[in-house]
């Protein structure tokens, strides 16, 4: 049964629940007549459609004191803002719930909507009853302050997702329907609306931002709820009045006075409810808007100007004036787009009510020249943004203000005409200046694209576009200029590929989508439409044109968006050898290489199979290349014969000759020509003799690179013969090194040249060039010698890492002197993004990246996103070999730094900081993942020690070896080790460590002690003292057992991690790199190889099912890593210092110590760790503290089964080896 209560007749109350009721329905009696019976019959029906709803004073289950508790099932709202936040339920029926609570007590019904804007601030405290009826606004506002959420800034307006978003909409939405579902009676009660109106004003003043964003949404909703009251009383008022009038002014015998009274009550009750509407919203205006609508948070802002305009919309009469409207007219100037937007979006929607424009003249008059001609140049200039949004708007923009014809008779006058005098011809005119006054000439593709959406029809004008270029103009009109006609036929180039392509240029948008199809016919179309007329026009432009290099270098790349078959659809031959004719004329008259390269393009483009002009096209080709080969050898034998006699004219002919020859090469196989022999012999003589020009030089190493790249390319495709290989190889030899000679040359282009087609060759020809099934070519595969590896490095070193004021001081006096700057330093990116390509690539040897990353901090700004990439490569290929790299790169900082300044360093330095800021830096690329760099983080400390304590100190070893400082760089490392890795390292570092070293504490010694402590903190619950030297080691120890250890099940995740995650792995896992080091062995096998044997466990001996059985059934070989042996080492030397000791002991002992052990903080064992071979290869070769590990068999059935996952899981061998632990007192 659902409790609720029922009135009947004169306040009867009947409760369905009580047991009168069951008599009631049973035998249809009723004490209350007959009234009362038709209400239970009534009840009963509803008791079986739905539940009777609830005032929320019921619903929340309130106390006296107004203060709602939870429901006992959980489920139901038990406050207006849960109610809302849910959105579950009917606004309206929420609001009619809430009327009829107000109606019945006024005091708990406001509480529970002051605790609604309390709660939807964000606060999670409560006004109580008390505080309503005794606490002024203010004293109650500061209380709810100390209710907030400090660890959090967010509350429900701000806070992301779907929910949150569905809360802001049902919290505006509860605010408007509040109004109007209390505009007839409770708004004018002087209480609701004062206590709402005066707590919203204080809220929306607090210096918490939660309280003024949420509480000046609310009053801006409830001013335009007001609005739509105050509307609504201005329509009754007025229909009210024209009642009275039409009743008045009838004659008197029908004038009925009693109707004439009431019509005077009301429209006096409708004027004084209007007057208190306006005295509300004045409050609020006043109270409130005026002081948010410059709030400091931009979104306040923009909430105030959006209602605002809302305002005028609704109620013109009131708010469309000069007072209201210059709040938005001052708010056009805000500094946030956002609250301008909101401004421009009020005045459109007003703009677009034609009865509205006389109240807004005086506003358009006064801000219409907000918007002037500087402003309007910076929306043009928007058509070059890279977001396409924002250009496309731009150029909308510029199409209305610039390209649209507001006059319909010249209009019609020029509709009549076509061509240039057409009523495009003028706007193309204007476009072309347009694109020169805006100086970025390098960015028509972008323009033309703005445009595209607003202006086909203008750009897509090629007839018009075509005779502006072609014909001379007429009396009167102003000739086209050499840079207007650069321009336009730029233009036409963009428009043509946006026609062809139908997409946007590179940068603009995301990658080409997929078209409707209506966009792929559109785009069909167009290009059927551009071929038909371009094919008959092109030859015409290039003829007239072709003394022009930037012009023919543009018009020659029209061809490559037609449709080819036109040319033998249409029957129209004839226009393709005009083409050819020109192109060939063209190539005759022109040695730039841009202007080479696109004709070299376009006979690429036709000479495709696709199409049935390829043999025309190949025929006039072939004529091309033979005349050109023949010049090309006779004026190359008569500059051999020369020598250095040889004139400008000999120079001239082969540098003009071979650089068409190598445009031409790099598009097309001319391999027939065998251009790499000619190219070889200059060359030869330029080194041999020293005095070849440097551009000869540099064509000929890049055509020479194009004939061994397309000589690869024939031998791949097909199947090679063993003769092919050798040549092909032998080729490739002979011209690696010529590259590697050339990196001596005395001029530098010829250097990067070589340096760039060496660092290309190299990555071709290397070992990936036999993969995916060509194992046949493995003869072609180099790979650089140690000699070869040290040039490229040092050339880099000189070309790339240069003083910036060293290039300054050769560019001063530059005109382009900035364009210039960027220029080198895009080459030099170029430069050592091939280098390390190569690291990356496992080409080139990771040591030598060394030098690359020690120069991430001096030339961040220039290549510090080169550098990065290439060290998370490096570490993706081999993260030891590439953490002992970086500590390499830091060691040679370091020796610079001593060869600089002595072995006395100054360790406040910028120097010294410089380093310790790079290594930082370094430390932070290992991420926050220490178990997958837990070996690179160590094996960097090992070779850290292993150099700071490397050279001793020649005055004695009181005096710290003079690397000694480096320590204090590698404590930037010591937070990126695991905490039981930190016990291991300082152990090792303690093996370079004498006495005398643990007690010092000058100036001299703290790199020691801040390193030992940076290994101590959190590597154990003992903290080692560095003043009493290891022998505080035992007494941490004797502490630690004291307290015991967590059992073994309660062990930490991290080591359980560890532990899972160095198992044993397969021993055919290579790890990538070009060094490797030898298989590491004891130093004891080193020293005596006739205990070896000994040292070598008896594998047939050992227990069926045991490890070394294990291991041996499966042909599984160990190798420890330089972790993993110290650990054991330290394990191993316990065993036998237990052993000794143990056995002068009784059983009773054992037991003793085995609860002795049981009580350690960690397990002895816990640490060790396997690791593949792969990892083991990049190991330090000169370490000689590695041994042979020989575990004892395991005991039992459980510990054998125990072993198959783990080899080295410490609970499994725990027991066994309980009885070697040594005992702690």
């Amino acid at each position: 049964y659902v409790c609720f209560t029922v009135t009947c007749g004169d306040s009867s109350i009947l409760n369905p629940q009580c047991p009168q009721k069951h008599l009631l329905l049973q035998c249809g009696k009723s004490p209350l007549g007959v009234e009362s019976h038709l209400v239970l019959v009534k009840i009963k029906s509803c008791v079986k459609i739905k539940k009777a709803r609830r005032s929320p004073v019921d619903k929340g289950g309130r106390r006296p004191n107004g203060v709602a508790h939870q429901n006992g099932e959980g489920t139901d709202p038990s406050t207006l803002f849960e109610v809302v936040k849910q959105g579950k339920s009917a606004m309206q029926s929420v609001i009619d719930d809430w009327i009829e609570a107000y109606k019945q007590d006024r005091d708990l019904a406001l509480l529970d909507l002051i605790n609604f804007f309390i709660h939807c601030s964000g606060c999670k405290g409560t006004v109580r009853i008390e505080m309503f009826r005794n606490m002024q606004n203010a004293e109650i506002i500061r209380k709810m302050t100390e209710e907030f959420d400090e660890d959090s800034g967010d509350y429900p307006l701000t806070m992301a997702g779907p929910q949150w978003k569905k809360f802001r909409y049902n919290f505006c939405e509860f605010i408007m329907v509040l109004i109007r579902q209390c505009q007839y009676s409770i708004i004018y009660d002087e209480y609701m609306m004062d206590t709402v109106i005066s707590l919203l004003t204080g809220l929306s003043d607090s210096q918490v931002r939660a309280f003024r964003h949420t509480s000046t949404l609310a009053a801006m909703k409830l001013m335009t709820a007001l609005v739509n009251v105050a509307l609504n009383l201005s329509i009754n008022q007025d229909n009210t009045q024209r009642q009275y009038e039409a009743e008045r002014n009838k004659v008197a015998g029908k004038r009925a006075n009693e109707k004439l009274e009431l019509l005077l009550e009301k429209r006096k009750e409708l004027q004084e409810n209007q007057d208190e509407i306006e005295n509300m919203m004045n409050s609020i205006f006043k109270g409130i808007f005026v002081h948010r609508y410059r709030d400091a948070i931009a979104e306040i802002r923009a909430i105030c100007i959006e209602e605002i305009g809302v305002w005028m919309k609704l109620y013109s009469d009131a708010f469309l004036n000069d007072s209201y409207l210059k709040y938005v007219g001052w708010t056009l100037h805000d500094r946030q787009g956002e609250v301008r937007l909101k401004c421009l979006k009020a005045l459109q929607t007003l703009q677009t009510l034609r009865e509205l424009f006389p109240k807004l003249e005086l506003f358009t008059n006064r801000f219409k020249d907000a918007l002037s001609n500087d402003d309007c140049e910076n929306v043009y200039h928007l058509v070059y943004s890279a977001h396409r949004p924002v250009a496309v708007a731009a150029g909308e923009f510029l199409h209305r203000k610039l390209f649209s014809r507001h006059d319909p008779q010249a209009e019609e006058a020029l509709a009549k005409r076509r061509g240039r005098n057409s009523p495009n011809g003028n706007l193309i005119r204007m476009l072309v200046l347009f694109f020169l006054e805006s100086e970025l000439h390098e960015h028509a593709a972008y323009l033309v694209d703005s445009l595209w959406d607003s202006s086909q029809e203008l750009l897509k004008d090629w007839d018009c576009m075509v005779e502006l270029l072609l014909e001379d103009p007429v009396q009167g009109e102003e000739v086209l200029g050499d840079r207007h006609e650069n321009a336009l036929i730029e233009l036409m180039v963009c428009t043509i590929r946006q026609a062809a392509e139908a997409h946007p240029p590179v940068g603009r948008g995301t990658g080409k989508r997929v078209l409707t199809a209506k966009e792929k016919k559109t785009q069909i179309d167009d290009k059927n439409r551009l071929t038909e007329h371009l094919i008959v026009a092109l030859p015409m432009l290039l003829s007239k044109y072709q003394a022009d290099s930037e012009k023919v270098a543009n018009l020659l790349q029209v061809p490559l968006y037609f449709d080819l078959e036109v040319y033998s659809s249409g029957r129209m031959e004839k226009h393709l050898d005009a083409l050819l004719k020109q192109i060939r004329v063209v190539v005759e008259k022109h040695a730039e290489m841009e202007v080479l390269e696109a004709c070299s393009k376009t006979y690429s483009i036709l000479c495709s199979e696709e199409y049935t002009i390829m043999n025309r096209v190949d025929i006039a080709r072939s004529q091309l290349i033979d005349e050109l080969m023949d010049r090309f050898a006779h004026s190359v034998e008569d500059l051999l014969q020369e020598g250095d006699e040889a004139d400008d004219d000999d120079i001239y002919n082969v540098l003009s000759t071979l650089k068409k020859l190598t445009a031409f090469h790099n598009a097309h196989d001319l391999t027939k020509w065998d251009l790499f022999k000619n190219c070889y012999r200059l060359l030869k003589m330029g080194i041999e003799q020293g005095s070849m020009p440097e551009q000869i030089a540099v064509q000929a190493l890049q055509c020479s690179h194009y004939s061994i790249l397309w000589q690869l390319v024939k031998i791949t495709e097909g199947c090679p013969s063993k003769d092919d290989l050798v040549a092909l190889r032998r080729v490739v030899k002979s011209f690696l090194a010529v590259c590697q000679q050339c990196l001596s040359n005395v001029n530098t282009p010829v250097k990067e040249q070589a340096f760039m087609l060496l660092c290309d060759l190299l990555m071709i020809f290397s070992h990936q060039l036999v993969t995916g099934g060509r194992e046949a070519l493995q003869p072609l595969v180099f790979n650089p010698d140690s000699t070869l590896q040290n040039e490229l490095l040092n050339f880099v070193l000189d070309h790339v890492f240069i003083d910036q004021d060293d290039e300054n001081q050769s560019m001063e006096g530059d005109e382009e002197d900035e364009a210039n700057k960027i220029e080198a330093l895009h080459k030099r990116r170029n430069l050592l993004a091939a280098f390390c390509k190569l690291i990356i690539y496992d080409i080139v040897d990771m040591p030598a990246a060394a030098d690359i990353f020690k120069q991430y901090m001096k030339y961040y700004n220039d290549y510090g996103d080169i550098i990065k990439e290439t060290l998370s490569k490096a570490r993706h290929m081999d993260k030891i070999q590439c953490a002992k790299t970086l500590i390499l790169s830091l060691q040679q900082l370091f020796n610079e730094l001593i060869q600089d300044q002595g072995p006395n360093l100054d360790r406040t330095s910028s120097h010294v900081s410089g380093i310790k800021e790079l290594a930082r830096r370094f430390a932070l690329t290992f991420g926050l993942d220490q178990i997958k760099t837990r070996e690179a983080v160590a094996t960097l400390h090992k070779d850290g020690i292993e150099f700071a304590f490397k050279v001793p100190n020649p005055k004695g070893p009181e005096y710290p070896p003079p690397n000694l400082a480096f320590l204090e760089v590698l404590c930037e490392f010591s937070s990126k080790l695991l905490r039981q890795d930190k016990k291991t390292v300082h152990s090792y570092l303690e093996k370079f460590m004498t006495e005398y070293m643990m007690e010092r504490r000058e100036d001299v010694w703290l790199p020691l002690i801040a390193y030992r402590n940076s290994l101590l903190t959190g590597g154990d619950d003992d903290r080692l003292s560095v003043t009493t030297g290891a022998s505080s080691t035992s007494k941490a120890s004797t502490v630690r057992s004291k307290r015991g250890r967590p059992p073994q099940h309660k062990r930490r995740p991290e080591e359980e991690s560890v532990e899972g995650s160095w198992v044993m792995r397969n021993d055919t896992l290579q790890t990538p790199g070009a060094l490797h080091t030898p298989q590491l062995t004891s130093t004891v096998l080193r020293e005596n190889p006739r205990q070896a044997v000994d040292h070598i466990p008896d594998q047939d001996s050992s227990e069926p099912g045991s490890e070394p059985d294990y291991m041996h059934k499966y042909g599984i070989k160990i190798q420890m890593s330089w972790l993993d042996q110290q650990k054991m080492e330290e394990v191993n030397r316990k065993e036998r210092g237990g052993m000794n000791y143990m056995k002068s002991r009784s059983g009773g002992v054992r037991q003793q110590v085995r609860g002795l052990m049981e009580d350690d903080a960690e397990p002895i064992f816990e640490d060790v760790m396997m690791s593949s071979r792969g990892q083991l290869e990049d190991m330090n070769e000169e370490f000689e503290d590695t041994m042979v590990i020989d575990l004892p068999a395991s005991r039992n059935r459980r510990e054998r089964a125990e072993l198959r996952p783990d080899f080295f899981d410490s609970t499994a061998i725990m027991e066994d080896d309980a009885v070697s632990a040594p005992l702690r007192y």
